[in-house]
């Protein structure tokens, strides 16, 4: 018998609006009020300026190692602004701009790199997880909030990060093929920086592009220039839309680059470029999103000076915290007390506070389209 074709060639789209040059799509451009296009660009600054800041406290000994996020935070804030408060956010270790968007203070932030427990509880009404730290063991975690979320049928959407180097775990591929066959309302969020520490991502793998191993679990795939925040914006919004629908999941994959090291305890000189470095800095996602801003009479010259000021009270706030309760090391986490901010140790029973449920018994109903996606996102505040 002659071969047939059962599924023909998916075809992986890429997005791109504003691109380096500073040339604009505008039958794409997202149609965003002036308001919001200074929140995603202050946002974006807001992480750069405390990456360097953390940058000098970990060189000083006064934080421990981190991931810095330097060049990728157009894909950052660009995803995050298309979650509402009734979303999840699952970030993995280099997630600093998308967490501070969702309202993480800069010094619990600051003292999850300085070892301290509180810093890594997010507050009571917050649906975020913590940073994780092993590669892509948060992708299984995101999809499994997904599930409860059909079960529940609560009209809530998941958005989880990982980095190309997380494709290359089975964790990667296990939490792909549940979201698939589940059609759970999970948006994957690949930041592809094109380096797993010190391994190049043709290394990675052999696939022209990370988008396409969506094809493979049975939902759509695409990427975007992840160092422009309007494609990023306008690529998320659509998915997240479409997983709040009962549309199922998507992956997108944002082609950007880590301009800084992996953490604080690497060297890039070892196994990369200065040329390759210095091109992707022309390629910078602020540098583009200001030019962008300054051609619509949008910049604002102050908001600099803000967000220094803004960080600066927040180290003084980290800094001036009590020393942790030597009790909360033997218990677990969930059972330690969720307040913020911290208050002076009292005693070890303050610790043992019992564990209180965090989803009520979950209500089997068929999961059906909602409306919710065409009420406008307010994130102006």
């Amino acid at each position: 018998m002659p071969r047939t074709v059962i599924e023909p060639q998916f075809p992986i789209e890429r997005l791109s609006i504003l691109d380096s040059d500073g040339s604009l799509d505008t039958a794409l451009e997202p149609k965003l009020s002036p308001e919001q296009l200074q929140r995603l660009y202050r946002g974006m600054l807001l992480g750069r300026r405390l990456d360097e800041r953390m940058l000098r406290l970990q060189r000083q000994g006064r934080i421990g190692t981190f991931a810095p996020i330097k060049g990728q935070e157009a894909s950052q804030i660009g995803s995050v602004c298309t979650l509402e408060a009734r979303d999840w956010l699952v970030p993995s270790f280099r997630e600093t701009a998308s967490m501070l968007w969702r309202g993480w203070p800069i010094e619990k932030l600051l003292a999850f790199y300085a070892g301290r427990l509180e810093g890594g509880q997010s507050g009571p009404e917050q649906r975020d997880l913590p940073v994780t730290i092993p590669v892509a063991t948060q992708l299984p975690h995101a999809v499994g909030i997904a599930y409860g979320i059909q079960y529940r049928d609560e009209d809530s959407v998941v958005m989880v990060y990982f980095g190309d180097g997380a494709t290359s775990e089975g964790d990667f591929h296990e939490a792909a093929n549940f979201a698939g066959v589940w059609h759970g309302p999970v948006v994957f969020l690949c930041q592809n920086n094109q380096w797993a520490i010190s391994v190049p991502l043709k290394k990675q793998t052999n696939s022209r592009t990370i988008a396409q191993k969506a094809a493979a679990y049975g939902f759509p795939g695409i990427q975007v220039d992840g160092n422009d925040v309007l494609a990023v914006y306008a690529a998320c919004h659509e998915a997240v839309d479409r997983a709040r629908a009962g549309d199922g999941p998507t992956l997108i994959e944002c082609v950007t680059y880590r301009l800084a090291m992996h953490t604080t305890a690497d060297d890039p000189t070892k196994y990369r470029t200065e040329e390759e470095v210095k091109a992707w800095e022309q390629k910078d996602p602020l540098t583009r999103f200001r030019v962008y801003l300054e051609g619509k009479q949008l910049f604002d010259a102050s908001v600099e000076a803000q967000v220094d000021e803004e960080i600066a009270r927040a180290v003084e706030r980290f800094e001036a915290m009590p020393a942790p309760d030597p009790a909360c090391s033997t218990t677990s986490t969930p059972s330690c007390p969720r307040t913020w901010p911290p208050s002076a140790p009292s005693s070890p029973r303050a610790c043992r506070n019992p564990r209180r449920a965090i989803l009520p018994t979950p209500r089997r109903r068929p999961r059906r389209p909602c409306a919710a996606s065409a009420r406008p996102r307010d994130w102006t505040g």
